[in-house]
């Protein structure tokens, strides 16, 4: 297991690299010149345009403003903001729990309802439950999230008011920051009211971020479900006459979850993505809308920072996803 963990962690190398030069060359590209947007209203001259840039290390060759921020990088220093002169690992730390929130409780709504949904439509192939399920989830993935949020605002909390439009809690609330995940601080400060109201905020956002992996979730387990129920050892354990529940739940999902596992590890991923779009609908203070609004002020080192770390996230989730393979089926360790 060591060995293929080892091998495993050895190809993050080389992607990781490969990610920064990405981000690193693509952010350049982005038009816009980060100096003249610090000046805001006022024109700079070019004396002092070129003092700052000097300042910033914009002034060098391309390669060599690479080579040292991945030799930062590697010494764990991902850069200082330009604009509010505060390093970027600071600031990623301290909004990253709330992106971390939201996509848990967002990944944990995909699995409890996109599992057993798949299990039932594969159970029940080609009947109406399957048909309503998979009709659903196929509305569910080409449903843009940016319009699902504002539908989800208008009827949920405009029209019914049973949730709040925006924020993490409401602001008659106020408590230490402990561990940075609001509905552990809000239990912890023994506030009345506090963690109702956190959970109420986390409702929404929860639902439209989640709905995509729940659809991807549910057809994968259909169709890896279909897939097992027609193998022989399947068949063999029904004539032996199991339970349908021991068959289904135990036999069959347990050798149809490679795949599931890998496409929820993949969502995981792509709701760090959409916590963008889900962050800027719902005014959620997390990454997505501090790499956004980052990108509006060309903000270099936050934006290239972010998306570095993000990947890195990204790449140590898929590590633990192959592990997982290994617990799941020792065969693949071999």
């Amino acid at each position: 297991m060591f060995r293929f963990f080892l091998g495993r962690l050895a190809v993050l190398i080389p992607t990781f690299i490969g990610v920064s030069i990405i981000a690193f060359s693509f952010i350049r590209l982005l038009p816009g010149d980060p100096v003249a947007l610090l000046s805001g209203e006022r024109v700079m001259s070019p004396e002092r345009h070129a003092e700052i840039s000097r300042q910033l290390g914009f002034d060098r060759p391309i390669v060599m403003q690479y080579l040292d921020y991945l030799w930062g990088v590697l010494q764990g220093d991902f850069g200082t903001s330009i604009v509010t002169k505060r390093p970027v690992m600071d600031q990623f730390l301290e909004l990253f729990p709330a992106t971390v929130e939201l996509s848990l409780c967002a990944i944990i709504f995909a699995v409890l309802v996109g599992i057993p949904a798949g299990v039932v439509a594969a159970v029940k192939r080609g009947s109406i439950f399957d048909q309503i399920i998979m009709g659903t989830a196929l509305v569910g993935f080409s449903m843009p999230i940016f319009w699902w949020g504002l539908l989800l605002i208008m009827l949920v909390s405009g029209t019914l008011q049973w949730t709040p439009v925006s924020g993490r809690i409401s602001l008659m609330f106020y408590f230490p920051s402990v561990t940075g995940f609001m509905l552990i601080d809000s239990l912890l400060s023994g506030q009345e009211g506090a963690f109702r109201s956190a959970l109420h905020h986390l409702i929404l956002p929860t639902i439209v971020l989640g709905t995509i992996p729940l659809a991807v979730i549910a057809r994968q387990t259909r169709s890896a479900m279909l897939e097992v129920l027609s193998e022989d050892y399947v068949r063999t354990a029904r004539a032996k006459g199991l339970s349908t529940f021991r068959v289904v739940g135990i036999h069959a999902l347990r050798n149809a979850m490679i795949p599931v596992v890998t496409t929820i590890g993949l969502q995981i991923g792509v709701m760090l993505a959409g916590a963008i779009l889900t962050e800027t609908i719902f005014s959620w203070p997390g990454i997505g809308k501090w790499l956004l609004d980052s990108v509006s002020r060309r903000d270099y080192a936050v934006i290239q920072g972010g998306l570095l770390i993000i990947a890195a996230v990204i790449m140590l989730v898929n590590l633990a996803v192959d592990l997982l393979y290994g617990l799941i089926n020792p065969r693949i360790r071999h």
